[in-house]
């Protein structure tokens, strides 16, 4: 069994392709992403703005994501649950409380996990950082490596042992994604080595990625033994690419593989036979291939 990553052509053609189709009209007419609507009264780049990103994409985990962003703009609109994307006041809330309001609009699902991973990160900001990630972000240099670095590895001792800090935000897929976020939601411009921060890949990432051919085979096994060949084809593919007067980066071509996997591969491509019934209206229509790809339940079947 064997898995190949595709040419640096084929990426590179790839990766020009979708991120001028998605800047320009969108992928399968679509361009919005389900994180860039701010809830009422949220001023874009604000500090009620970084929070709301950063606490709701803490939970962004087996979850259907127009569905999560939604449901966590009605917790912040409420005056009663908006106090869970202050710091401060989850220092000030218990427990039981907080499981009940994430509740309230659907904004947990896993009730316990996600209200520990929620209360947890807001009691790292508060009483390490005032209560304000950009105190953290400026303690790391505005490093995007040092970021990711200290998200993974940064832990307190709680209950008799040691803990995360940032327990989901650490994660392969979360920490990325927050740093990407950063810059093209909360419009933070002066984050560092963005060109060497992964692609956060997540089962949208893979899918496109494979019936792409960007990397392709014979496999069978768990999605997350594909997942270094994935980022590391996204980094090549985007070499000596250039948009808007700077260098192409691997987190630039995360929104639009993400579009065509939910709005084209997901849906619409045949699990056994690479057969896809909108090909003749898909931006990416040169590059697919033909085969099998299943994935289920983190599980992957590939022949193509």
């Amino acid at each position: 069994m064997m898995v190949y990553k595709g040419a640096h052509e084929r990426s590179n053609k790839i990766a020009e392709l979708l991120f001028d189709s998605f800047s320009f009209g969108g992928i399968l007419g679509r361009n919005d992403m389900p994180e860039d609507t701010l809830p009422s009264g949220v001023i874009k780049g604000s500090l009620e703005h970084l929070l709301f990103i950063t606490f709701t994409v803490a939970i962004d985990y087996q979850r259907d994501a127009t569905t999560l962003w939604a449901n966590s703009r009605k917790t912040f609109e409420d005056l009663e649950t908006r106090y869970l994307f202050f710091p401060d006041r989850l220092n000030e809330t218990g427990f039981d409380k907080i499981v009940r309001d994430m509740q309230k609009y659907g904004l947990s699902k896993k009730f316990h996990r996600d209200a520990l991973i929620w209360q947890t990160l807001g009691l790292t900001f508060f009483r390490k950082w005032d209560s304000n990630p950009v105190n953290f972000l400026d303690s790391s240099q505005w490093d995007s490596l040092l970021i990711l670095e200290h998200l993974k590895n940064d832990i307190h001792f709680s209950d008799g042992k040691y803990a995360s800090d940032f327990p989901n935000l650490r994660g392969a897929k979360i920490g990325p994604l927050w740093v990407r976020m950063l810059r093209d939601n909360v419009g933070i411009t002066k984050l560092l080595n963005l060109d060497k921060a992964p692609i956060p890949v997540d089962i949208h990432i893979a899918r496109a990625t494979l019936a792409t051919g960007v990397v392709r085979g014979q496999y069978e096994g768990m999605l997350e033994e594909l997942y270094m060949d994935i980022r590391e084809a996204w980094f090549e593919g985007v070499k000596e690419l250039r948009i808007k007067n700077r260098s192409m980066i691997a987190l630039d071509v995360d929104e639009p593989l993400w579009h065509l996997s939910k709005y084209g591969c997901s849906k619409n491509r045949d699990k056994s036979t690479g057969y896809c019934s909108v090909i003749n209206i898909c931006e990416a229509r040169d590059f697919c291939i033909g085969g099998k790809i299943k994935i289920k339940n983190n599980f992957v079947e590939l022949d193509t």
